[in-house]
């Protein structure tokens, strides 16, 4: 990181980001052209978990390609300044890389869908997924192998 007085080293911090964080936004690449999605995400021990439709552009790239790039932000704010080139952003935010994977059985599809929903209602709501949903929805793990977090303003 060229800027290292923004860099979070803190685990703990990072993973305070990402917890905050109400959208990741995926990176993809096949045959040289990048491409980038935001999605919904749960996040457990060293790992991101996206659910998708069973088809489609992200779905048929990470088949191909399974390396992927994930950002989470959280605290942005616009600094205004006097002059264009005095104007600024508060944020924190997180960017890290990892390996994709489809997971197929629905015992495990259930435990990561029940992790993304935790994400988005704090664990405060009773979650049932019916097969048929299941047999449905692509669910995708990210395992990370790298993370970095930045921040800016604090």
């Amino acid at each position: 990181m060229r800027r290292k007085e923004k860099e979070i080293k803190l685990k703990s911090e990072i993973e305070n980001i990402i917890s905050k964080a109400d959208v990741c936004r995926l990176a993809l690449s096949f045959d040289n052209i990048p491409y980038i999605v935001p999605v919904s995400f749960g996040y457990k021990d060293n790992s991101v978990f996206i659910h998708s439709a069973a088809e489609g552009k992200k779905i048929e790239i990470l088949k191909k390609n399974n390396n992927v790039c994930l950002e989470f932000d959280t605290d942005t704010e616009i600094i205004k300044g006097e002059i264009a080139c005095k104007w600024s952003m508060k944020y924190r935010s997180v960017i890290a890389f990892g390996k994709a994977y489809f997971i197929e059985e629905n015992i495990e599809k259930r435990k990561a869908l029940e992790i993304i929903m935790k994400h988005y209602t704090n664990g405060s709501n009773e979650i049932e997924f019916s097969e048929e949903a299941l047999n449905k929805t692509a669910v995708i793990e990210v395992i990370l192998t790298s993370i970095f977090g930045k921040q800016s303003g604090f």
